[in-house]
């Protein structure tokens, strides 16, 4: 019998898929903005090694690893190099798959960019203000954190108990602090899309969401 730990029960428990056979894993892939190094190694063989056994064991394993291709350290980079930012992803991302070749790592079957999704990204929030959890500052549209219940569940924080800032740009427009981008207005220089708050980009927190659900569904 396979066991593996659940964050959520904080107990090892028998593993079943969702789906019979069928085992969905995404894993949050390289910002492309330097060169790969140890970090991002030992984070890709770990899942390496979780795909090959899944595999070895008989389960059919669909695996997704996005590239974050736009993004604040990209275009700080891009400033640094005097060039655009789509050429500094590009680049640093044929790094990633020269050291996924050299490592013999297997290959994902899918490795999706944000550039790639921004439809995608522009209607999921679209749906999360229909609903009431994001909302629109200014060109900016910000995630209420207090407005989902569960928020912290899985690391067993309480909201009230979350140091504002500490992982999220402090923004005096936003109703909490706590509160986080789900899309940021265009600054000059920087790359944009066109959306229904005006010009600008993902933040990096929604990405992940949307190429999860495009590419594996709602549930993994």
């Amino acid at each position: 019998m396979l066991k593996i730990y659940d964050t959520l029960s904080r107990e090892k428990r028998e593993f079943k898929p969702l789906e019979d056979n069928i085992v969905k894993i995404y894993v949050c892939g390289p910002t492309v903005y330097d060169l790969t190094h140890v970090g991002h190694a030992r984070t890709y063989i770990a899942f390496d090694i979780i795909v090959r056994y899944l595999k070895y064991r008989g389960y059919k394993v669909r695996y997704v690893v996005n590239i974050t291709d736009v993004e604040d350290k990209i275009i700080r980079k891009a400033k640094e190099m005097g060039i655009p930012p789509s050429e500094v992803a590009r680049m640093y991302e044929e790094d990633f798959f020269r050291v996924v070749k050299e490592l013999n790592l297997l290959k994902a079957d899918v490795y999706p960019r944000v550039t790639e999704h921004i439809k995608d990204i522009i209607d999921t929030i679209r749906k999360l203000i229909d609903l009431g959890y994001a909302y629109v500052v200014n060109g900016n549209v910000y995630f209420r954190v207090r407005k989902f219940e569960d928020y912290g569940k899985l690391s067993r924080q309480r909201v009230e108990s979350m140091l504002a800032g500490a992982r999220i740009e402090m923004d005096e427009r936003k109703e909490d602090p706590r509160d986080f981008a789900l899309w940021k207005s265009a600054k000059k220089g920087e790359p944009y899309w066109h959306s229904p708050w005006g010009l600008g980009r993902p933040g990096w927190h929604i990405e992940c969401t949307v190429m999860a659900v495009k590419h594996l569904g709602e549930q993994i």
